[in-house]
């Protein structure tokens, strides 16, 4: 059972601007709550008991929150004030916090509706260890909504991802949901680099898997992002 998750929350929200100028993008409200609230419910829901979350622009405002909140799950903060670390730099400095098991990694910036199995519960009965380094949640490029872009992966019918090649759009976008094994962060490159580094040598081993998210997602990463989400959950 994965009941941990990191929960990545230190990015500036440059692109939100300038709903960010005041508070941390994480804490912009989308129908109604934070757009972390959203991810945490979902969390919550999904049975995860100990969250990661890290921290680094208005970095009090995120903890205050935190601990503001009435839930049955236990946080621990990730602190990055001093150094933004993108994110696989973050996932490295909050690796000792996450434990030796597989995890969930969830973007703050992102809002999804479940489709007919809950998220986390499909996620964990597709995973496979002894397979999968990570396993990442996509979505058809055409159901990428608010989302532009040439879409990320090709996926094969076993679910093995491969990245787009140039001058061509891939059919899958990923979606900011993943589970990472803790054997696949090691070596970093830097104290400062991306994830695809880690997705990158996944690929390389045969090792990075996907899986096709079948509700709804949003790409909430600018202001006019979000009266798209809530129109369509208020008329579907």
């Amino acid at each position: 059972m994965i009941d941990t998750a990191m929960l990545m929350a230190a990015g500036l929200g440059k692109r939100m601007r300038p709903l960010t100028a005041t508070r941390p993008k994480p804490l912009v409200k989308v129908a109604g709550k934070p757009l972390m609230d959203h991810a945490l419910d979902r969390l919550e829901t999904g049975g995860v008991r100990k969250v990661v979350v890290n921290v680094h622009y208005l970095a009090d405002t995120v903890e205050a929150h935190l601990k503001a909140r009435r839930c049955g799950m236990e946080f621990t903060v990730s602190d990055e004030r001093a150094q933004l670390l993108e994110t696989g730099g973050g996932l490295m400095k909050a690796k000792p916090l996450l434990g030796d098991q597989p995890f969930f990694c969830v973007n703050s910036d992102n809002f999804w509706v479940d489709g007919p199995a809950e998220t986390f519960a499909m996620m964990r009965r597709v995973w496979d260890p002894a397979r999968m380094d990570a396993l990442l949640l996509l979505v058809p490029q055409a159901r990428a909504y608010c989302h532009s872009g040439m879409g990320d992966f090709r996926m094969d019918a076993d679910g093995r991802l491969t990245r787009r090649r140039e001058g061509h759009v891939a059919p899958f976008v990923y979606i900011g949901i993943q589970i990472l094994s803790p054997a696949l962060l090691v070596d970093p490159p830097s104290d400062v680099f991306s994830t695809n580094i880690f997705w990158n040598r996944a690929i390389a081993a045969g090792r990075l898997y996907g899986v096709s998210h079948q509700g709804l997602w949003f790409d909430v990463g600018t202001p006019a992002a979000i009266p798209v989400v809530e129109s369509t959950l208020a008329y579907g």
